[in-house]
C-alpha cells in the first residue's frame, strides 16, 4: 500500500491525507474530535442529494459557479461567516449536521491513478487516530476494527451519494436549468439593499416552461422533488442575514 494519498488537489477541511494501514497504524486508536473548529470560518458546505430533504429546513442550497457545480448549505451569506458555529467548534443552535462535516477527518481516496480501488485515507493534522491509550483500536490483529468498519462503511454511503449528486446536476445541466443567482434583502436600517451573488440556482421560469412530458421523467426521476427542496430552501437566506445580524457578522460594505 503506498505510504500517503494524493496531495495536489485537497477537498474543502483537508490539509493532509494518509491511508490508514494495519502496517504503519496497527496499534494505533480512533478517538472523536472536540468540536469542529475546521468548519468555524466556513459558510458554504457541500451535501447531497440524499440530505436536500431535511437540510433544506435549516439551511439555504445552493449550486457552487463553475462548469461543476455541487449543491451548498450555505451556515452564512459571506466568505469567513459561519452562523451556526461558535468559536469553540460546536454548534450554536440544533441543527442537521451535514454528512461532508461528519465524515472528516476521514474520506475514501484513490492512492494509483491506474486503478478506480478507492482506500480509507484519514487527515493526520486533526489529530483523530495515533497511539493513544484511549478511544477504539482501528485494527483486530491485521484486520479493520468495528470502529474502523464503521467509519468505511460511512465512506462508502457518502460516496454513493455523491454519485447520486453528480447524476442530478448533470440533468439540471442537460435540461438547462441552472442560473446565476442573485439575492437582495432590503433592511430599514440601510437606505441601499445588501445583493448575494456567486451562486447558481434553478430558474423557476424555465421550470414552468418545461413541457408536460419532462416533468413527468422529473418526477419519476425524483429530479422534481428535489428542485422544489432546493427552491424552497432559498427562503431561508433572509434568516441567515437575521442571523448575521444578531451575531454582528456584516460586512461593511453592502454587496457581498
Amino acid at each position: 500500500m503506498a505510504s500517503q494519498a494524493p496531495q495536489n488537489t485537497l477537498p474543502l477541511f483537508y490539509k493532509d491525507l494518509v491511508p490508514i494501514s494495519s502496517q504503519e497504524h496497527g496499534s494505533w486508536r480512533a478517538r472523536p474530535l472536540a468540536g469542529a473548529h475546521f468548519v468555524r470560518k466556513e459558510h458554504a458546505i457541500p451535501i447531497t442529494i440524499d440530505e436536500f430533504a431535511v437540510a433544506q429546513r435549516f439551511y439555504p442550497i445552493i449550486f457552487a459557479t463553475g462548469d461543476n457545480p455541487v449543491p451548498l448549505a450555505l451556515m452564512g451569506l459571506n466568505e469567513g461567516v459561519n452562523t451556526f458555529f461558535g468559536e469553540d467548534g460546536m454548534m450554536v443552535q440544533d441543527a442537521y449536521l451535514p454528512a461532508y462535516i461528519r465524515r472528516y477527518p476521514y474520506m475514501l481516496a484513490r492512492l494509483r491513478p491506474d486503478t478506480d480501488e478507492l482506500s480509507l485515507c484519514v487527515d493526520p493534522t486533526a489529530e483523530a487516530i495515533g497511539p493513544f491509550e484511549e478511544g477504539d483500536l482501528l485494527f483486530d490483529g491485521d484486520q479493520p476494527s468495528e470502529a474502523v468498519k464503521s467509519i468505511l462503511a460511512f465512506c462508502e454511503q457518502f460516496e454513493q451519494a455523491g454519485q447520486r449528486t453528480a447524476a442530478f446536476v448533470a440533468e439540471l445541466k442537460e435540461l438547462d436549468l441552472l442560473i446565476d443567482g442573485e439575492v437582495t434583502i432590503q433592511t430599514e436600517e440601510n437606505a441601499q439593499p445588501f445583493i448575494y451573488r456567486g451562486f447558481q440556482m434553478v430558474a423557476e421560469e424555465k421550470l414552468r416552461d418545461l413541457r408536460g412530458d419532462t416533468l413527468r421523467k422529473m418526477m419519476k426521476s425524483g429530479l422534481l422533488p428535489l428542485v422544489h427542496a432546493h427552491l424552497f430552501s432559498l427562503g431561508i437566506m433572509r434568516e441567515i442575514f437575521g442571523r448575521q445580524i444578531a451575531q454582528n457578522t456584516l460586512p461593511e460594505n453592502i454587496t457581498a
